[in-house]
């Protein structure tokens, strides 16, 4: 066998998957097909995803449910930063989550805002981290992308729906809306994914 053999039947070697396929490690929605419809089969870790839409309690935490609870599972903190409501303790336990393992932050103002953000994703104690900013602008943006990369957690944005015709740095955008049937999910934008699909989910 020769050396460059041994050398990439050394697990610690990464091997890029063919066929195109997402080099960003992701972490399984719970849902199959949204799964189907994001590139890496899942939400992306050390990314951030923005969240639009502005309609409250349509099932947007519910979208993230199972993977807040995969999180909890491998030991993990969840960062909660300016939630427009305090979170229902009895209910979170009721959907698997631990509310000793949330820590809920409501910072004054964007900038306290931003760097609570920032903090938790460069921590490396958060496996998510979830962000109801106020009045971000492109460069807030632009600092939590950068934040995110620097991590494996899980970055998520709830921003208004009027946000989805601006630009953004961030690395995956997906537009919810209520439905009779379950919650509405557009891609906007995502990096190896053509966007404009839109899917159903029953939640």
């Amino acid at each position: 066998m020769s050396g460059l053999d041994e050398l990439l039947r050394d697990p610690r070697v990464f091997r890029p998957r063919r066929g195109g396929a997402s080099l960003t490690p992701s972490q399984a929605t719970g849902f199959a097909a949204l799964d189907a419809l994001l590139p890496g089969g899942g939400w992306p870790r050390g990314a951030l995803v923005e969240l639009l839409g502005d309609e409250q309690g349509i099932g947007e935490l519910r979208l993230l449910l199972p993977a807040l609870c995969e999180c909890q599972r491998q030991g993990q903190w969840l960062l909660w930063v300016s939630p427009p409501y305090l979170p229902y303790a009895p209910a979170l336990r009721a959907h698997g989550l631990a509310p000793h393992r949330c820590v809920i932050t409501r910072p004054e103002g964007v900038e306290e805002q931003v760097w609570t953000l920032e903090q938790g994703l460069r921590s490396g104690a958060c496996g998510a981290v979830l962000g109801w900013p106020r009045q971000l602008s492109g460069r807030h943006v632009r600092r939590l992308q950068l934040a995110a990369e620097s991590t494996r957690s899980l970055a998520f944005l709830f921003r208004p729906g009027a946000m989805a015709i601006q630009r953004s740095p961030a690395a995956l955008r997906l537009a919810l809306s209520g439905q009779p049937e379950g919650l509405g999910v557009e891609l906007i934008k995502s990096r190896g994914a053509a966007v404009g699909q839109r899917i159903s989910l029953p939640l």
